[in-house]
């Protein structure tokens, strides 16, 4: 609309006084070039926002075992984009001519990030040289949509000018006929005024945008490395040269999309879709689930965190009187320990970080100290008479 309502303005108020004012009405030329050339602008801004802009495909499971990595979940456990708790290094060194660079991993995509790769936050993607989000034409900038972003913006500020300069004529020739002044010209077309401070205002935007992606096409940069200051003082190892670095972004072939997105799901995809459908639901849906239920009092789980207390007390004489193996203890206290997870859990509908570690659930260190020293803990317990909130 940014685009479509003044051109139409213009055409309607403007370019069509322009077919009298030349010979063999050739004036209608102005009003066929302003169309033409709109339309070639919204074909640009369709490829703009409409191209994938180098999606990297996610990964369904973390990378494959490598040194140094101990996973602490099963592959049952993996939900979804969740990577399990893992001691993933976060990052790793890349050598890409003589010039270190360092690459992250992605925990929704579950995977180590290209160079010059960044994960979108808004459409929850990494792109491949991701430049940045433009909210004017709801895409991201990146790999497989550059090119066209930047011819989108040039031709913008150019037909902004145009619009501009043809609007200023028309008042001079408003001047140089009846209208002797340029108040008597704004009068008399006032919509050729609105233009003009529109198109003025709209050129110091696209404009500016223009020239600074000139200059990081120069330099072989992209928005979010210059913003970030990645390579200040130091040398790129993607600089080409000047005219290089022009034919890199302009006469290359643009790779393929790695994405097929009319591909069809097949049955393991179903299969995963169907397990973690609970993982999928809407946070209206969870919060209308939270507010149907009952939730215990606060009183009910102290009384829950103290028969865990009076379990762990059991001495090593309790257990070789009752003959109980170290299993049978290991699952009680294990059952114990889940249900007063519930139960502080429940009563805490709201406290959704309570325990939560990257979309997993997993026991509070205290929990957890009471459960590997139960034996000193029960002892200290029953030296001491005190109440447990003392302790």
């Amino acid at each position: 609309m940014l685009i479509i309502v003044p051109v139409a303005s213009f055409c309607v108020f403007v370019a069509r006084h322009f077919m009298n004012r030349f010979h063999h009405h050739s004036g209608i030329a102005i009003i066929l070039v302003t169309v033409v050339y709109t339309f070639y602008v919204l074909v640009l801004l369709l490829l703009t926002s409409g191209r994938d802009p180098g999606i990297v495909p996610r990964n369904a499971h973390p990378p494959e075992h490598e040194e140094g990595f101990e996973s602490t979940m099963s592959p049952s456990e993996w939900s979804g984009a969740q990577s399990p708790q893992s001691h993933f290094p976060r990052m790793k060194n890349v050598i890409i001519k003589g010039v270190t660079v360092k690459v992250k991993y992605c925990d929704t995509c579950m995977l180590y990030r290209p160079p010059r790769s960044s994960h979108c936050s808004i459409c929850n993607n990494c792109v491949e040289h991701f430049d940045h989000h433009c909210p004017w034409v709801g895409q991201c900038i990146g790999l497989r949509n550059y090119r066209f972003f930047f011819f989108f913006v040039a031709s913008a500020t150019l037909l902004c000018i145009f619009v501009f300069t043809m609007s200023a004529i028309y008042i001079k020739f408003l001047m140089d006929g009846k209208a002797h002044t340029v108040w008597r010209a704004i009068r008399k077309s006032p919509a050729s005024v609105i233009l003009m401070i529109y198109t003025f205002s709209a050129v110091w935007f696209v404009g500016g945008l223009t020239f600074f992606h000139l200059y990081l096409i120069s330099t072989n940069q992209t928005t979010y490395e210059n913003f970030r200051y990645r390579y200040e003082n130091k040398e790129t190892p993607y600089n080409l040269g000047i005219f290089n670095n022009f034919c890199e972004i302009f006469c290359t072939i643009i790779p393929p999309s790695k994405i097929n997105f009319r591909a069809k799901i097949g049955p393991k995809a179903l299969t995963s879709g169907v397990e973690d459908s609970s993982l999928s639901k809407s946070g209206a849906d969870i919060e209308m689930d939270i507010k149907s239920m009952q939730y215990p009092t606060a009183g009910h789980v102290a009384g829950n965190m103290v028969g865990l207390r009076q379990q762990l007390s059991l001495s090593q004489a309790d257990i070789e009187n009752k003959g109980e193996s170290e299993d049978v203890i290991s699952e009680t206290l294990d059952c114990t320990l889940v249900e007063v997870h519930d139960a502080r859990a429940a009563a805490h509908p709201r406290g959704s970080s309570w325990g939560r570690k990257s979309g997993s659930w997993e026991l509070s260190p205290d929990i957890l100290a009471l459960a590997v020293g139960g034996g000193g803990e029960g002892n200290q317990m029953k030296g001491d008479n005190s109440p447990p909130g003392n302790r």
